[in-house]
């Protein structure tokens, strides 16, 4: 496993983060899909034997059993300090009117039910999930460097939104005194490269790691066009991000994957590491194999032609991923 610092700190993280959205109990909240503890565990141990020490989640996933998965398997299986947790805030976890989004009341009330889940004193990484349009971001802001000073995070990160936002809130971080965003965790793949415009950019020259989700389109960039998953056909979100145009790219994975004989999803994962500022795509794993060719991508190196090959059918997208 290769390893790099997140941005410009000072943590260590692997070049592939395992994504927990998957793990969680599936009759609370809306993934059906999702595993429970006992059939989580195997990739957990998967994961850590593999060199993976970034595991990411969020508060709001399977309404917070994927909090509670996360936590109890790791910390069943190794010392806190050998890992690096992530989670995020922002989504509605009760109901009535301060049941979500970052206002104070929710970040700091959010942040202790987190980490009561998680079973731990502090997360490494205190993401915001989204943008908030009806708090102020400075109010955000402070709440978050307040979490930070009291101990319950080591740092804190950003997750999709528009790139004036995130330089809106870096400038006036950096104003006021308070804990700056050291990552962005933005949607990035073959399917959907809009980041490449000003996100990435901006990340790369302000020093901002990005740890892009879902850089496998959900799996669609690792199987034929047309064929179908469990998670598939009752993912309403993942539906709603690809269209038919989006089926010449996929075909060029596969085609490249066969020439090289490696797997569809080595390569167009080996195409995001690739890529300036992505320090560690967040894989989701619920079967052996796809941990496995995570962990190969990082040493699959692709020629000019091959990236040029997947590059040259991509058509520009529409905002998607967080509006």
């Amino acid at each position: 496993m290769d390893y790099v610092a997140l941005g410009t700190t000072g943590l260590q993280v692997s070049r592939i983060c395992l994504g927990c959205m998957s793990y969680g109990e599936p009759d609370r909240g809306n993934q059906p899909w999702s595993l429970n503890k006992e059939a989580a565990e195997p990739f957990f141990r998967q994961a850590l034997d593999a060199g993976i020490n970034f595991f990411d989640t969020a508060n709001v996933y399977s309404a917070g059993s994927s909090e509670e998965i996360t936590g109890q398997t790791l910390l069943s299986m190794v010392p806190r300090e050998e890992v690096v947790i992530a989670t995020k805030v922002h989504g509605r976890m009760r109901p009535g009117p301060n049941g979500q989004g970052l206002s104070r009341k929710a970040i700091l009330n959010e942040i202790d039910n987190s980490l009561t889940r998680l079973g731990t004193d502090y997360v490494d990484l205190y993401q915001i999930h989204r943008w908030d349009y009806d708090t102020p971001i400075e109010e955000t802001l402070e709440a978050l460097h307040d979490v930070v000073k009291a101990g319950k995070a080591r740092y804190i990160g950003a997750s999709s939104m528009h790139a004036w936002q995130f330089a809106q809130a870096l400038y006036l971080a950096d104003l006021n005194g308070w804990t700056r965003f050291v990552s962005m965790q933005n949607y990035y793949n073959l399917l959907y490269r809009e980041q490449e415009r000003e996100m990435l950019p901006l990340c790369v020259d302000q020093g901002v790691g990005s740890i892009p989700w879902s850089p496998l389109a959900r799996g669609r960039l690792t199987r034929p066009w047309a064929a179908e998953t469990i998670r598939s056909q009752n993912d309403e979100f993942g539906s709603s991000l690809y269209t038919d145009d989006d089926r010449p790219i996929v075909d060029a994975v596969i085609d490249v994957a066969g020439q090289r004989g490696v797997t569809p999803a080595q390569v167009a994962l080996a195409w995001v590491l690739s890529k300036p500022g992505i320090d560690s795509p967040i894989v989701g794993a619920t079967k052996a194999q796809h941990l496995a060719d995570a962990v190969a991508a990082i040493d699959l190196r692709l020629d000019f032609s091959e990236i040029e090959a997947l590059e040259k059918n991509y058509k520009p997208h529409g905002v998607a991923g967080y509006r």
